[in-house]
């Protein structure tokens, strides 16, 4: 149900307004204060067109005003305040929910197409940083949203795990690299070789041409330097994979930078073949004048391809494989005018289809206030911090529950949880600095504060003995006083939010969403005696159940589990 469609409907069949439905319902409001009713109408819009005060708008209005649900329409100077029937309306909402379990809010906005997600990416021969942590689950929460409003989502690693950079780490490895060493601690010792690479050649320039030169052969197949690289990737992935074992991200497809290298010439002959390559100073480029946006560079006047040369094979490929109906591009803020150009020259190769494609930008998690470094060796591991939080959860864990039976498990649920709910509260293109001990608190804004709610809830429908199957008629829905319609009105607003993150690729709403929902079941909590033995008492669990399905939805599509004991 609807709140806002409902008050629309009676101000529509009540009135003869010169606006429509939508219209109505687009400037509908929630007032700030319960006292102002639970909707209101701004009369200011109608001014002009009935030629009288807003106020006497309001006034005159308000005495036509019913219909089903309303049980009060009154003027409050330029608004019509609207109280609902508390009673009916919980009731309806109450058994929408437990109809519909964690399935209320789901959409069919995608009608089963393919929506194709790149994300995480992070680069052979690093360790997975801090800086990694992003783009993984803005992904993964976007690729939840996505399958909840009715598309087939399709998560892509595009791995780094080609260009100059491994030239470097293969001149790096040659020069001062032990294999002994490698084999016993590969991403440690790669990383270690690669900033001594960038140490190094701040002084002796000549380290870069070198670097070049071994990415060249790597490019040309020379067996040596695709047997390193081979070796650096497949050490890269088991590390790789044990972090995203943690994090509870799967992927549908690991295909690289290097899975595209046989597409390349198909894409340089597609562009000379459409009279779009031109020569440049020895390089080849696409123009895009007509895009006010500087020439893209496709081949290096060595030949070599570049990072928008491979785009547009993959962008091609994932085309013509998935025909997807969204192509989304999780990467970072810095990335976005890379983007532009890459979309328009797939636009001047006459792939309309990049309309599309969409370049989800975020910005970046600080330590210290500084920005995170591979290069540089300024890097916070991110398996270091999901352990760290693990162990914080548990801390806290032992002081607040001993008994708790399953204390490990519930301990990496919860601080997991707690790192992957702070990044994702944050509006995605802000950048945040991240404290450890700030986000594994089970006071606050945080995702155990939640995941604690969420426990609290079915600890009482445990206490209660709870049967979700015996809640058999519409009056075990009722509820009438205001703190339980607190909790009612922000259920009602779940499938409407999880559009919003839709549409706006922003898991953060959803964050928000499930934090203002455990503060309002929490003044809940408070201020009634849940279990009290009376005839409201089915009707009081059934909300609390509500409460549970919408949360642990909520936070299952953000990726963080649900514990139903803390």
């Amino acid at each position: 149900m609807d709140l806002k469609q409902l008050v629309a409907n009676a101000i529509e069949s009540s009135t003869d307004l010169d606006l429509s439905y939508d219209e109505i319902k687009d400037l509908l409001e929630v007032p700030r204060h319960e006292g102002h009713g639970d909707i209101a109408f701004p009369c200011f819009v109608l001014a002009k067109q009935l030629r009288k005060s807003p106020q006497d708008i309001a006034k005159d209005l308000a005495q036509d005003i019913s219909g089903e649900g309303i049980a009060e329409v009154e003027a409050a100077g330029p608004y019509i305040n609207f109280k609902l029937d508390h009673e009916l309306v919980s009731q309806n909402i109450l058994k929408e929910i437990y109809a519909q379990g964690k399935d209320y809010g789901t959409l069919n906005i995608g009608k089963g197409e393919n929506v194709t997600i790149d994300m995480s990416s992070p680069n052979i021969a690093k360790p997975m940083s801090m800086g990694h942590l992003r783009s993984t689950v803005i992904g993964n929460a976007i690729a939840n949203i996505e399958k909840k409003v009715g598309f087939n989502p399709i998560r892509i690693n595009h791995l780094g795990d080609w260009g100059t950079q491994f030239g470097k780490l293969i001149v790096a490895y040659k020069n001062w690299g032990n294999e002994e060493d490698v084999r016993r601690d590969p991403i440690a010792e790669l990383l270690k070789y690669y900033v001594q690479f960038h140490e190094e050649a701040e002084e002796d320039d000549s380290l870069n041409d070198q670097g070049r030169l071994w990415f060249k052969k790597l490019e040309d197949g020379d067996p040596e330097a695709v047997e390193l690289w081979t070796w650096f990737k497949d050490e890269s992935l088991k590390e790789f994979n044990r972090i995203y074992d943690k994090l509870g991200v799967e992927f549908d497809y690991y295909t690289g930078e290097a899975f595209y290298n046989d597409r390349l010439q198909g894409i340089v002959d597609e562009l000379v073949d459409k009279g779009l390559l031109e020569k440049n100073q020895g390089a080849s480029i696409v123009n895009l004048d007509e895009f006010d946006l500087n020439p893209a560079l496709i081949l290096k006047s060595d030949g070599a391809s570049l990072y928008i040369t491979r785009d547009l094979a993959t962008a091609e490929y994932r085309k013509e494989t998935f025909d997807f109906a969204e192509s989304i591009y999780v990467v970072g803020n810095e990335q976005s005018y890379h983007f532009k150009q890459l979309k328009a020259v797939l636009a001047r190769m006459g792939h309309d289809w990049q309309e599309d494609m969409h370049h989800v930008p975020f910005g970046l998690i600080t330590a210290g206030g500084k920005k995170l470094s591979t290069r540089k060796g300024n890097v916070i591991l991110l398996e270091d911090v999901l352990n760290d939080a693990v162990d914080l959860a548990k801390e806290q864990i032992e002081s607040k529950n001993p008994d708790l039976a399953n204390k490990e498990e519930v301990a990496h649920q919860v601080g997991v949880g707690a790192v992957v709910f702070h990044d994702l509260k944050n509006d995605r293109l802000n950048s945040f600095d991240f404290v450890l001990e700030e986000v594994v608190q089970f006071e606050g804004e945080t995702g155990p504060y939640v995941q604690y709610a969420n426990a609290r809830a079915n600890s009482l429908l445990r206490k209660a003995g709870f049967d979700e199957s015996k809640v058999a008629t519409q009056h075990e829905f009722a509820l009438a006083d205001e703190d339980a319609f607190a909790v009612v009105k922000e259920l009602n607003l779940f499938p409407s939010i999880v559009e919003k993150a839709y549409y706006g690729y922003e898991p953060s709403v959803i964050a928000k969403y499930v934090i203002g929902l455990a503060q309002s079941f929490n003044r809940y909590y408070a201020n009634t005696r849940i279990l009290n033995d009376d005839d409201q008492l089915n009707a009081r669990l059934s909300l609390v159940f509500a409460v549970t399905q919408v949360l642990e939805a909520g936070l299952n599509l953000l990726g963080v589990q649900a514990p139903k004991e803390m």
